[in-house]
């Protein structure tokens, strides 16, 4: 019995490994955060499985459902909408109670959307600080504060209609002249890379509408 931790695309359905074809494949169940969503996935490749739901509304109940699957000797997949589970997504609740009832975590690596754009942002990768979603009113404003001497690299994300008032929030705390890129639906038809100062990204988008999930990322304190 076996908890298999699957990366799967975060667009281009062609960005899955062998191993992760393999793992979905051979697994007798697998826990996904949409099932409807993941059955495109499933359908392209024709993996045919049972599937259950596990997303960020799902309760106690659940999880001990999934533990009782695993302890009964079912090997498990768990999957996201994309990228790899536990990278903001509620994943890591299931695996802690995996491995608190002696089951195996075997994680099978791939795709995740805030690796994707800081290898092609062009800032520094050799340290970053990866943040998630930003609080959207509590805290906010204190996170921003202790960010404005960061010298490492930041990646968070954010929603089409927040980052233009994002945006201006980030030239408010760390000015106009941070580098800054926006990495825009990543591996799909419209993937789109938008490079150069806060206020320089910020201005396009006085003609833009906003559309697809965005990656920030923002150069540290102290960057030309």
């Amino acid at each position: 019995m076996s908890l298999y931790i699957v990366s799967t695309p975060i667009g281009n359905l062609e960005d899955i490994t062998l191993r992760a074809l393999n793992t979905l494949k051979s697994v007798d169940l697998i826990a996904a955060e949409d099932t409807r969503h993941s059955q495109i996935l499933l359908r392209k490749y024709e993996i045919n499985k049972p599937c259950v739901s596990f997303h960020s509304h799902s309760g106690q109940a659940k999880v001990d459902k999934i533990v009782d699957e695993l302890k009964e000797g079912k090997n498990v997949a768990l999957i996201s909408d994309a990228g790899t589970p536990g990278i903001s997504d509620p994943a890591y609740v299931l695996i802690r109670a995996a491995l608190e009832n002696k089951i195996e975590i075997i994680p099978i690596p791939g795709p995740a959307a805030f690796l994707t754009a800081l290898t092609a942002s062009g800032l520094p990768t050799n340290q970053f600080l990866y943040l998630g979603f930003l609080p959207l009113k509590k805290g906010r404003q204190t996170l921003l504060n202790l960010l404005k001497e960061e010298e490492r690299t930041v990646i968070f994300y954010e929603s089409p209609h927040r980052i233009v008032k994002t945006l201006a929030q980030l030239e408010e705390y760390f000015g106009p002249e941070r580098r800054i890129v926006l990495g825009r639906e990543l591996t799909k038809i419209h993937e789109e890379f938008i490079r150069g100062t806060i206020s320089e990204v910020k201005n396009i988008f006085k003609n833009r509408n906003p559309k697809g999930e965005f990656v920030v990322v923002l150069g540290g304190a102290g960057m030309v």
